[in-house]
């Protein structure tokens, strides 16, 4: 009789969570794994996100998604996938919805140690880790942690690294959240889906990107706003000129400057944070100024 070889555990720990200040749903993990992004994370906004993990049963994502905007609960969802599910003691997952609601399952035959925790908002879960303390020290860091969603799930990435994380090691990590027109544009709901699929530091690399993303994407309801007049216009113009943007510093805010700054913000990817009514947001203004000082400007 064949032997059924059993396929890599997806050895992970990972968070679920919900942020009622912005209605946003999100998704952040670590594991010991390739591209452990393009197995573990699910969410969908308005209905809720999944993490399927350990011998990871990826049909849990989108089916579990289903039954949520169905109206079942967390719980309810839980059920029903172990109970359609032969290798359900295989697996492990956590969900949480669109009211806060968190339900979380680990299998009998995970790997140890392996083991969740729930509370209001959240679900943490954990399989092939140095012990308990690794899902209990997430979930206080992300109760603990003040900010946004991505500041709290990296917050709960780092704390479990801290308690042991993954035995194995490290690989990868990924943080997806999700909100109603929330992403690039608002053409679509995928705020913040970003992914490191193999390197030495991956919690420490996705934070790097959190924070690139922010600089490029993220559109601040007050952003601070510095007028193209005086001193600025003149080191605005001197820095086009600089990087080959705009043939002569003219003195004026004239529409060549105009048309050289919104190509220079697309070039950039910047586009976000480009405004009407001739001013320069100061963090972009401050990256222009990085920018034209490494290109030479004396």
């Amino acid at each position: 009789m064949p032997v059924r070889r059993r396929m890599p555990e997806v050895a992970t720990f990972s968070i679920v969570a919900f942020d009622p200040a912005t209605e946003s749903l999100g998704v952040a993990v670590q594991s010991k794994f390739l591209a452990v992004g393009a197995v573990v994370p699910w969410a969908r906004a308005g209905v809720g996100a999944i993490a399927t993990q350990a011998l990871a049963n990826t049909g849990y994502g989108p089916r579990g998604l289903e039954l949520l905007a169905q109206g079942l609960s967390p719980e309810e969802v839980a059920r029903r996938l172990v109970a359609e599910d032969e290798g359900r003691e295989d697996r492990q997952f956590g969900i949480v919805d669109a009211r806060g609601r968190s339900a979380a399952f680990t299998g009998s035959r995970c790997f140890e140690w392996a083991g969740h925790v729930t509370g209001p908002g959240f679900a943490v879960q954990g399989n092939i880790l140095a012990g308990p303390a690794v899902v209990e020290a997430m979930a206080d860091a992300y109760q603990r942690t003040t900010g946004d969603l991505a500041s709290r799930l990296l917050a709960a990435l780092h704390a479990g690294q801290k308690a042991g994380g993954d035995r194995r090691g490290r690989q990868s990590a990924a943080i997806l959240i999700v909100r109603e027109q929330g992403g690039y544009g608002g053409f679509n709901d995928r705020y913040m889906d970003l992914r490191v699929d193999d390197h030495p530091d991956p919690i420490g690399e996705l934070e790097r990107l959190v924070g690139l993303f922010r600089l490029y994407f993220e559109r601040q309801p007050e952003p601070d706003l510095v007028p193209l007049e005086g001193s600025v216009l003149a080191e605005v113009q001197q820095a086009l000129v600089v990087l080959g943007h705009l043939s002569h510093a003219s003195g004026r805010l004239d529409d060549a400057t105009r048309e050289a700054l919104a190509v220079w913000h697309g070039m950039e990817n910047f586009e976000e944070r480009l405004h009407s009514g001739d001013v320069i947001e100061r963090v972009v203004l401050d990256y222009l100024r990085r920018q034209a000082r490494a290109a030479g400007r004396p």
